[in-house]
């Protein structure tokens, strides 16, 4: 039996949510890892996969980032533009994304922006982000562990949600590339 969406036009995945209808991302202009501005045009053409951290994350961080990492490497997928958001702009200078990406094997593009830059970003694609004050001038910053595909309009088109499982990430990403949702 092959699974319908309840949406016409709309794919099932296997492990990630389609919307009924890409959502438009709100106006922003964030930085690259190499000070290049990065904003709603730079999205336009290729479908994105977008993950929303920081470099002093234990753990949800370096994990996804090791799974962007290997979707990076697939040649099936060579058209997808991976990108890592920084929600820590105070710690996470550009050369400090760089380095981030780059032991990853670079091919992922890191963007930044203060606090007002980013807010309309974060609040478009509902991403939350809480930083909790502690000894000192030390914070922890609490975020999501979501991937959000954008479409090649740029806009929000699915969501993933943890745990990920890499061969079903990678067939659903392959199927919303080929639908053109």
């Amino acid at each position: 039996m092959v699974a319908r969406s309840l949406h016409e036009g709309v794919p099932v995945l296997a492990s990630g949510t389609a919307l009924p209808q890409p959502r438009p991302v709100a106006t922003f202009a964030l930085s690259d890892q190499d000070g290049n501005r990065f904003d709603n045009t730079s999205l336009d053409g290729l479908p994105s996969l977008a993950f929303f951290g920081f470099t002093h994350c234990p753990d949800v961080c370096p994990t996804t980032l090791a799974l962007m990492a290997r979707l990076n490497r697939d040649p099936a997928l060579k058209d997808l533009r991976l990108v890592f958001v920084t929600v820590d702009p105070a710690r996470d200078d550009a050369l400090t994304l760089r380095q981030y990406v780059d032991a990853f094997g670079g091919g992922i593009t890191a963007l930044r922006g203060e606090d007002a830059a980013l807010e309309p970003l974060l609040k478009s694609l509902g991403v939350p982000r809480s930083v909790e004050p502690r000894a000192g001038t030390d914070y922890a910053v609490d975020h999501s562990a979501t991937l959000f595909f954008l479409n090649r309009r740029g806009a929000l088109a699915a969501v993933f949600t943890p745990p990920f499982d890499h061969a079903r990430l990678r067939s659903d990403l392959l199927t919303l590339i080929s639908s053109r949702h």
